[in-house]
This record gives structure tokens, C-alpha cells and sequence, in this order.
């Protein structure tokens, strides 16, 4: 040990996360050792044997950065939840986004709000990298959340028991943070990006991405693959396959009439729509994966008027995207049972399945392996819930889902990210976005 060195070079007692790890560098090159920094790993790492001393180890340069940066991911953390951007807020998200705009482009990227006048505006980020011609990794992400305005007010962030729980912690603010801290990497490591990257953060993905749905896909097809920072499933593993969405609305239009006096001329709209709502429901297949739910009812307008109207709305979930086709055409396909009744039915599959294909399973298995080299297992899964990544993968573009943190709960009230998954999971998406 240069002792000497470390004499004339002592670190600052309240020195910023920059200085520590200019520090630590330095002390690499004078001293010619590399061990982790002390507490950053949790565990006295060692060099392995045979590994030069030239080139760090990689759990020693992404996890040590992002242990240092943990302090900072929590604060984020803690400002994005307590920032309520409900998806039909423009005036809020447009906010969210010109902060994030300026959070990027403070750490080296090129940024562009996308002006949108039916929602909120959408952001793309890019970095050049230093293999421009190679095609870039996109990673998306969504600013807006299911929480209303007010709901951060009643229910701030709050820390317990190294949980952070707030509305919409887990989806998607846990995956937002570790996009802020992949950026500050590329700020200070920007030598190491071998390739173009861009970050699309939509402002609708809680409601179907209708107005960044062709954005996503014309980033995605010029893109070699896409990472999804939706949140993990328990315990960490990825998505490889997920659901497809539709959405339906079945109106029956029937005859009003007094339910006392003109009974028999009236064709009630209501009794129409009970049969229908039993054909529906004849269409689930469990072993196709396939779920029809008939989630909202309304109509008619006083108990003693035979209904006029009435309508359903109806979820749909499907495994493949030939079965969606098989189910609009029924639901389509829907006749009126009584005499004098009508229907109008709109709506369809407005999420395509995330089919585990050949090119998911690959990326998946090069991911693994890229994550083995940072001391991470990992495991993938599927879920019945929709994401921006279905439309990507439905390109034939590979996709990686559920790299945003660890946590439960999201869209209730004891949603939550396990703060002590910030640092691996930031330290996975950064190794991703560097070898892949």
C-alpha cells in the first residue's frame, strides 16, 4: 500500500458521490490494487483468481457506483412519488417531463419533448455512444401513474422497515429512478457506452399508450433491442411473456316504456344485456390463458321505466395473438337475443401479447449471463398485465421486461420498492445498456 499516497490524498469527510469515486479511482492508479471500497459491496470482496488488475472487476465499478448513489436513488425515489402525474393531468406530466429533460440532458444526453396535445408530452433521450452505427438499445419507461392529484398529499413517501411506500412507488417511479441513475453512470463513465442508447419515457401507458403507441413502435424498429423498466416480478426475475389487453363495449338499445302501465311495449335494454353478459363470459378458456370479464355495468334510468340503454365494459386477456383474433370476431360476432333489441359493440385488442420467442429467450439468456458477471441470478417469468413492451415485441423486436425494482403492490395501497434492490437492479440495467 502506497502509504505515502494516501497522506497527501485524503478523501473530503463530506465528499459528493462524484468526488468519492474520483477518489477511488485515483487510488487505483497510484496504488495499483483494486478493492471494493469499504461497506460499498456488503461482503469482502476479492479479486478472482487470474483477473488482471488492469480492468476493474465489474461488481466492483457498477456496484460500488451505484452503492455510493443509493442515498441519491432514494431521494429521487422519494420526489417522484411525492409528484402526482394522474394520466389525465397534462399540465403535471408536462411538468415531470421538463424536469427529467433537464436531468438528462445535465448528464450528456440529447433530449426532445414531443408535444402532444391529447395527453401528456413524451420525452425521447439519447446518448450517441461511441459506436454510433451500431443500432441502439431503447428503454421505455411511463411518467404518468393510476393516482389521482392529492394522492401523494394524503399519503406521502415514507420509509419503513427499508420499504419505501408511496402511490405509485413500484409502478413505475422504482423503474424512473434507476433510469435517472443509469444516466449519471453515462455521465461520468462516458467512454464505456460502445453504442447508441435512447430513452422514450411516455405520458399514457396507464391508459393504453394510444398517443405514444406509434412512437414506441418507430423507436423500436430501428432499435436492436428494447428494456422495459416496468417493475420486477417477486423477487426479481424478468418478464418474458405477458398478455395481451382488449377492451370492449357491448351496448344494448331497447325500447322505454312505464313499468306499470305499458309494460308489454317496452323492450328493456338491461334484460338484453344479462344475456349477453352470460354469452361473454362462456367465451373464457383458462387453458388457453384466456379471460373474458365483464368489469363495469350501467343503464336505465328510473326503476319504474322499462331501460332504453344499457352497457358493459369487458376485459380480455389473451396468450397469442391468433386467439385475439378468434375473440374480437366472437365478441364482434354478438347477436341480440330479444325481440325489438339492438347492439353496438366497439373496442378490441389494444395490447398485443409479449410472446416468449425465440429472440426473447435469447436476449434473455445473453442478459443472464452479462448479469452473471455482476453476481446476479436471474430468473424470468410471465404475468397477465400489459406493458408499452408488448408492442415492441409484437415487431419481432427483443424485449426484456420487469427490469425496474423490487417491491409489491402496485396500483394498491401498500404499494412499496424494496430499497435494498435499488442497487442491483440499477447495476443489472447498466450492464445491460453497456453489453449487450
Amino acid at each position: 500500500m502506497n502509504t505515502k499516497w494516501h497522506q497527501q490524498n485524503r478523501m473530503p469527510r463530506q465528499a459528493t458521490v462524484e468526488q468519492r469515486l474520483a477518489w477511488h479511482r485515483a487510488h487505483q492508479e497510484h496504488c495499483g490494487c483494486r478493492p471494493a471500497p469499504k461497506g460499498l459491496l456488503g461482503l469482502g470482496a476479492r479479486p478472482r483468481a487470474g483477473t488482471s488488475r488492469v480492468q476493474p472487476l465489474p461488481a466492483q465499478g457498477l456496484l460500488s457506483f451505484f452503492q455510493l448513489l443509493e442515498p441519491r436513488m432514494v431521494q429521487w425515489l422519494t420526489k417522484l412519488i411525492n409528484t402526482d402525474t394522474p394520466s389525465d393531468q397534462k399540465q403535471p406530466l408536462d411538468r415531470l417531463a421538463t424536469w427529467f429533460a433537464g436531468q438528462l440532458r445535465s448528464c450528456g444526453a440529447q433530449t426532445e419533448i414531443l408535444q402532444n396535445q391529447e395527453a401528456g408530452n413524451h420525452l425521447l433521450a439519447r446518448w450517441t455512444g461511441a459506436g454510433a452505427r451500431r443500432k441502439p438499445i431503447l428503454i421505455l419507461g411511463h411518467l404518468d401513474t393510476v393516482w389521482g392529484l392529492g394522492e401523494s398529499q394524503r399519503r406521502p413517501a415514507r420509509i419503513e422497515n427499508r420499504k419505501l411506500f408511496g402511490p405509485g412507488a413500484f409502478d413505475m417511479r422504482g423503474g424512473l429512478t434507476l433510469v435517472l441513475a443509469l444516466a449519471k453512470y453515462l455521465a461520468t463513465h462516458p467512454s464505456e457506452l460502445g453504442r447508441p442508447v435512447t430513452i422514450l419515457l411516455d405520458s399514457d401507458e396507464e391508459v393504453g399508450s394510444l398517443t405514444s403507441r406509434p412512437l414506441i413502435e418507430a423507436e423500436a424498429q430501428r432499435s436492436e433491442a428494447v428494456l422495459v423498466v416496468e417493475p420486477c416480478l417477486p423477487g426479481g426475475a424478468l418478464k418474458t411473456f405477458r398478455k395481451g389487453v382488449g377492451r370492449f363495449t357491448i351496448s344494448a338499445q331497447g325500447v322505454a316504456a312505464h313499468a306499470g302501465v305499458d309494460y308489454s311495449k317496452g323492450v328493456s335494454a338491461i334484460q338484453e344485456l344479462a344475456h349477453q353478459v352470460l354469452a361473454v363470459y362462456k367465451l373464457n378458456d383458462p387453458a388457453k390463458g384466456t379471460t373474458v370479464n365483464v368489469g363495469v355495468i350501467r343503464g336505465g334510468s328510473r326503476s319504474n321505466v322499462v331501460a332504453s340503454q344499457a352497457e358493459m365494459e369487458v376485459d380480455v386477456r389473451i396468450a397469442a395473438a391468433a386467439e385475439g383474433e378468434r375473440l374480437t370476431a366472437l365478441l364482434r360476432g354478438l347477436k341480440p337475443k330479444n325481440r325489438g333489441a339492438s347492439l353496438q359493440i366497439s373496442g378490441g385488442i389494444n395490447r398485443p401479447p409479449m410472446e416468449r420467442t425465440a429472440k426473447i429467450v435469447d436476449l434473455f439468456h445473453r442478459a443472464s449471463a452479462l448479469a452473471a458477471q455482476i453476481g446476479i441470478e436471474l430468473a424470468q417469468g410471465e404475468t397477465g398485465g400489459g406493458s408499452d413492451g408488448c408492442f415492441t415485441a409484437a415487431l419481432g423486436i427483443p424485449t426484456l421486461d420487469g427490469l425496474g425494482p423490487d417491491g409489491a403492490g402496485p396500483h394498491a395501497l401498500h404499494e412499496h420498492v424494496l430499497i435494498e434492490s435499488l442497487v442491483p437492479r440499477a447495476a443489472l440495467l447498466t450492464q445491460l445498456v453497456l453489453k449487450l
